[in-house]
């Protein structure tokens, strides 16, 4: 399979999508908006290229960073112990080894490769406060000749709030994704929700199963059967094979080599076979969207010069103090949610303890039996055999009922997200009863594909979890024990952590449900006050621009008004022409 190299200075054959986004950015320049003209510029520019976005996401600590440098066969991208990838950061192919920076509302500036750091490190620009908007790497890589450019997003479940945002934020411009989890846990709730939007947009995605030298065999197989099920749960379809690799063998050239081939053909297969297609639904994405954004904001400016100007400022002091009861009611909704979660806790914990009142005396009768079977000519093989019995027991007794259990809770748990939707809904159809037209437009009605939905964190990572090998004096004691045929230490041992195996596994759900829950009103909260700034915003700038307009005279105000008249028809019409083609 040969490489057709796609050198990011030449431009390839033109894309349906890309003179609408050109002239959607220069209408966009018109309307004073340079962040969806920026936007439309960078989207044209890489349809042009011919380039795909596949972004590299996971939970922090996943080895993004390092898995993207062996794909480029260069530790390009800075590693460490600290959430290190603050924005997403592109890898593209470029005739020579090169980097360079943009910050918010500037252009690129060309920076020293080894500089990267002090741009994307949690350490070195915690939390962007440097305002990088983006950064782009360059190497000549066979992978990425082929067309594709590879994106480190922000590692998911860091302790910054702002790095999971910044991934979230860059979903719409990816065209497929690496999926890079791990075998304990093999994976996280964010993780799951991510895939599970990801999923509505591309449907390439590789899933990789990375560190594989980090765990044995049994793991990894354990792990990638319950991922692939999870996944193919989640998104409705299959995920094609997960790929156990490890990125850290592959940039050392170290055995074994795993799926790495395998891997490798189908990114190629990407940037061959699929490119022309994902390029061009980037082009018709990015255009809806950006479209979408532009006649919204036409609609405000021309509501700001059609209405008095006494009128308008009544709607946005209106708005500003509905804005303020939101933020009443939303505490008002606070004692309902706790309400809820106290029913849903009780009910979890009642059926928890039923399941313990008859599962716990089977296994320990099974442990038990399990214990006398196990030879104990020596101490330590006894403990690892105790202590793996007791883990077995526990999977054979727990696991069917957290699958069951887990169904139910799942159903309890919508019960509530559609009682949180409601409320948002009915507090937003207020709002466009407000008197304010603004907030008529704020929403469509909100539904868990907006993200309230919050992804199940279940795993069960003790389950799978491998007794940690005794300490050097447990060892020596073990020995001690097994040399006198005295046990018993080793049984207690054993049978507590049958105990704490039994206890803390058929508790995940409970605290799962009850997680979720907490984060799906964190979420719809967010998501409405989100919604009432953006708003305030739009609505207050077309005030001033209005304002701006009347002063000129009843002429300035015509001209204005058939200025967005023309620019909404232009904007329907590039949108119109893109569907009606083949």
């Amino acid at each position: 399979m040969g490489n057709t190299r796609i050198d990011p200075d030449i431009p390839q054959p033109p894309s349906e999508a890309e003179p609408a986004l050109r002239r959607l950015a220069e209408l966009a320049r018109d309307l004073g908006s340079e962040a969806v003209r920026e936007e439309a510029e960078d989207i044209a520019a890489r349809v042009v290229q011919g380039r795909i976005y596949v972004a590299c996401v996971g939970q922090f600590k996943r080895g993004k960073s390092t898995l993207l440098g062996a794909l480029v066969g260069d530790r390009i991208l800075p590693t460490g112990v600290a959430p290190v990838t603050t924005v997403p950061t592109v890898v593209r192919y470029g005739p020579s080894k090169a980097a360079r920076v943009r910050f918010q509302g500037g252009s690129w500036r060309a920076i020293n490769p080894e500089d990267i750091a002090q741009f994307v490190s949690e350490e070195q620009n915690p939390e962007n406060t440097k305002g990088v908007a983006g950064v782009e790497v360059f190497c000549a890589s066979p992978l990425l000749a082929t067309g594709i450019s590879l994106v480190d997003t922000p590692g998911l479940g860091s302790i910054f709030a702002a790095n999971t945002k910044a991934t979230r934020t860059f979903i719409p411009h990816i065209d497929a994704a690496l999926v890079v989890l791990g075998a304990d846990p093999p994976i996280a709730g964010e993780e799951l929700m991510l895939v599970e939007q990801l999923g509505k947009q591309v449907r390439d995605l590789l899933v990789v199963l990375n560190k594989a030298d980090k765990t044995t065999d049994s793991e990894r197989e354990i792990a990638s059967s319950f991922t692939q099920r999870v996944l193919e749960k989640s998104l409705h379809r299959p995920i094609g094979p997960i790929y156990q690799i490890s990125a850290e063998e592959r940039l050392q050239n170290r055995a074994p080599a795993r799926d790495w081939e395998k891997l490798i053909l189908a990114l190629k297969m990407l940037g061959q076979d699929s490119r022309p297609a994902l390029v061009r639904d980037a082009g018709d994405r990015g255009l809806r969207r950006l479209s979408e954004r532009l006649l919204a904001i036409v609609s405000e400016e021309r509501n700001a010069l059609l209405q008095p100007i006494e009128e308008s400022e009544r709607r946005i002091q209106s708005l500003r103090h509905t804005a303020s009861a939101a933020e009443r009611s939303l505490r008002d909704v606070g004692y309902l949610l706790t309400a809820e979660q106290r029913r849903l806790s009780d009910m979890l914990l009642d059926q928890r303890k039923k399941f313990l009142a008859e599962a716990a005396p089977k296994a320990n009768s099974e442990f038990a039996e399990a214990l006398r079977r196990i030879p104990r000519p020596y101490g330590p093989r006894f403990r690892r055999r105790a202590m793996s019995a007791a883990q077995q027991i526990t999977r054979r007794h727990v696991l069917p009922w957290l699958e069951a259990e887990q169904l139910r809770a799942e159903e309890e748990y919508r019960r509530v997200e559609a009682r949180f939707l409601d409320i948002g809904n009915d507090f937003l159809a207020k709002l466009s009863q407000s008197g304010v037209p603004e907030l008529g437009r704020v929403p469509n009605p909100l539904d868990s594909e907006k993200g309230f939905r919050s992804a199940s964190r279940f795993t069960f990572e003790d389950l799978i979890h491998v007794a940690e090998p005794a300490s050097p004096l447990r060892y020596v004691a073990d020995v001690f024990l097994g040399a006198i045929q005295l046990f018993s230490d080793i049984e207690r041992d054993a049978k507590e952590l049958l105990d704490h195996l039994m206890e803390s596994n058929s508790a995940r759900v409970q605290s799962d449900i009850l997680d979720r829950v907490q984060d799906s009103r964190d979420r719809l909260e967010t998501e409405i006050r989100k919604l009432l700034h953006e708003v305030s915003q739009v609505a207050e700038r077309a005030l001033d621009h209005g304002r701006a307009a009347r002063a000129e005279g009843a002429s300035a105000v015509q001209t204005a008004l058939a200025r967005l008249n023309d620019i909404e028809r232009e904007v329907l019409s590039l949108c119109a022409s893109q569907k009606n083609l083949p």
